[in-house]
């Protein structure tokens, strides 16, 4: 690019700049504080620019892909101001027992210092089974919250008012009724869920590529999304119906690549089901989010997260049409990486973490949770969970890293890496057009998930690295390096028995002091509106409504459309 475009440029990053700025002030009170730390220095009191390019007067070819921040492709971030006028919103998943434990846990969280809840759910809730059934026995609590129907959210969001906090939900088989209980919460305590705020996660074609928690084929599944995003389009506008996980394909064992390539597919292919439904791209796109893991490889992490948004606001506004800048944006929520964390010496798992978040923040990552040392054994203590907030909090406050915008950018390494990534994505993207018969995403998605192609690929990464470490030629700090160690156990969470035993007779009493009549009533109408091409959003709500049960609700469906197994492969 030449200087005097690369001087245009930053003249007009500069305009949207002082414009932000403008408007912080103009909004006083904590509007004006934040207009205050827009002005940042160094620990030694020198000032630093709001972000770096090329010197004055200098070319750079490369600048064309790396731009400004605020500025289609987005590389160096969705905002003019970077983190000092927004930064990162710190989420920490949990979840774990009841619903009661998992509100105190929400309530530390949040006094703590938290922006927003992120809820993890346990297996029988993730696989839309309630928690007398069979199959749930021993497994109620243990790796997240049990909900067996909408008084279960109520206990869970007591004093916790979900009109102001945002909501993250990491669960996509029965997504969509656990969403109806959601709402039916908010609408208990009086909110108008029009404002609601916050994320379903609802990504199915994750589910068949690498986590395994489906309830039906791919195609009822797919209906149901698109039923959601209609509703909340139509009903909920700034609630975000669907966030494209790759954070399950990376810890299925894919390589950085894989990751990039896989989830940014499957968030074609959600955009491909949008537009089906003659939805505006530029009305549903800005309600898509993405989950992305932060793994051990410093460089390679922040380059994926560069490229991550590079590539999608170009496939929105090239392929799909897309011609506002909210619709070309790829927000993203970071974990770091629970595969990377190990049982040998567990307080190494700290430094791991931290070095994790700081590839997520300096990848531009929207909102972060960070994992707690212990979480290879077990769900998190509470003082280890204390232990990775303060993590981030450390970061953003004590470190400068906020201070300037894709601070990175420019580095001749970082832009290699970040070029070869986004190469290696659009090399999967032919391959994936090459399995479609009509020349969509979503239907090579679905070709590949038939044949095994994804599975295949994760698992022979995955196998290579292993190969790797047992060779010597990848080191573990603890499990094939520096193996000497004076640390002893660490105390761990344990869930009690008398969760799953509490959990049923609570259950059970619910299920005596509802009103059978309309429980009944509802989920007839739910199977003849199944058998339809309605919306069936409305038709689920009016169930969580009557205290109809996830096991319910999701037995009803698989009756209508049946259940899935993945064909065996060898």
């Amino acid at each position: 690019m030449r200087a005097e475009d690369i001087a245009e440029g930053r003249r007009r990053w500069r305009q949207r700049y002082d414009a932000a700025g403008e408007r912080l002030r103009s909004g006083g009170g904590a509007a004006a504080d934040r207009q205050d730390r827009l002005r940042r220095t160094t620990l030694s009191g020198s000032e630093v620019e709001p972000v770096y390019g090329p010197p004055d007067g200098a070319d750079d070819p490369r600048f064309e892909r790396i731009g400004w921040p605020g500025e289609h492709p987005f590389t160096r971030g969705l905002y003019p101001t970077g983190y000092r006028g927004r930064t990162w919103t710190i989420r920490q998943f949990a979840g774990f027992g009841s619903a009661h434990q998992t509100n105190e846990r929400y309530r530390m969280i949040l006094a703590g210092g938290g922006g927003g809840l992120s809820v993890a759910f346990d297996m029988p809730t993730l696989m839309g089974r309630d928690s007398d059934e069979p199959q749930s026995l021993g497994e109620v609590g243990h790796c997240g919250v049990a909900v067996d129907s909408a008084a279960d959210m109520d206990v869970l969001f007591e004093d916790i008012p979900l009109g102001e906090v945002t909501t993250s939900m990491t669960i996509s088989g029965p997504a969509v009724p656990v969403f109806c209980m959601y709402l039916v919460a908010a609408e208990r305590q009086g909110v108008d869920i029009a404002t609601l705020d916050g994320t379903l996660q609802t990504d199915i074609f994750k589910e068949y590529i690498a986590q395994k928690e489906w309830l039906f084929a791919p195609q009822p599944h797919l209906r149901l999304i698109g039923d959601l995003m209609e509703f909340c389009a139509k009903e909920i506008p700034a609630y975000k119906p669907l966030s494209v996980s790759g954070y399950h394909i990376r810890e299925a064992g894919s390589t950085a690549a894989q990751e990039l390539a896989y989830t940014l597919a499957d968030g074609f292919a959600y955009v491909e089901l949008g537009l089906s439904r003659g939805l505006d791209v530029d009305v549903f796109a800005p309600g898509l989010s993405f989950f992305f893991d932060s793994h051990i490889d410093f460089f390679e992490e922040i380059a994926k997260f560069r490229a991550a948004r590079r590539i999608w606001a170009r496939w929105m506004r090239d392929v799909y049409g897309a011609k506002t800048d909210r619709a070309a944006w790829l927000r993203f929520h970071t974990q770091t990486a629970g595969v990377s964390l190990t049982a040998q010496q567990p307080y190494n798992n700290v430094v791991r973490t931290a070095v994790e978040a700081l590839a997520a923040v300096l990848g531009g990552t929207n909102s972060l949770h960070t994992n707690a040392l212990d979480e290879t054994l077990a769900l998190p203590s509470e003082r280890a969970a204390e232990i990775a907030m303060r993590t981030q909090q450390v970061l953003m406050e004590e470190t400068g890293v906020g201070n300037v915008a894709d601070p990175l950018g420019g580095s001749w390494y970082v832009e290699a890496l970040t070029d070869r990534l986004e190469a290696e994505a659009e090399d999967v993207f032919a391959r994936i057009r090459e399995m479609s018969d009509d020349g969509t995403i979503t239907a090579g998605l679905l070709r590949g998930i038939d044949d095994g192609w994804f599975m295949s690929e994760i698992a022979d990464a995955a196998f290579q690295y292993q190969q790797a470490l047992e060779k010597g030629e990848k080191k573990i700090v603890g499990v094939n390096a520096h193996t000497a160690s004076v640390t002893g156990e660490v105390e761990i969470l344990r869930v009690s028995h008398e969760v799953e035993v509490e959990q049923r007779r609570m259950l059970a009493d619910r299920r005596r002091t509802r009103v059978q009549a309309d429980v009944d009533k509802t989920l007839r109408e739910l199977a003849e509106v199944a058998r339809t091409d309605q919306n069936m959003v409305p038709a689920i709500l009016a169930a969580a409504r009557a205290e109809a049960t996830l096991g319910e609700i999701c037995g009803l469906l698989k009756k209508e459309w049946g259940d899935y197994r993945e064909p065996a492969r060898f």
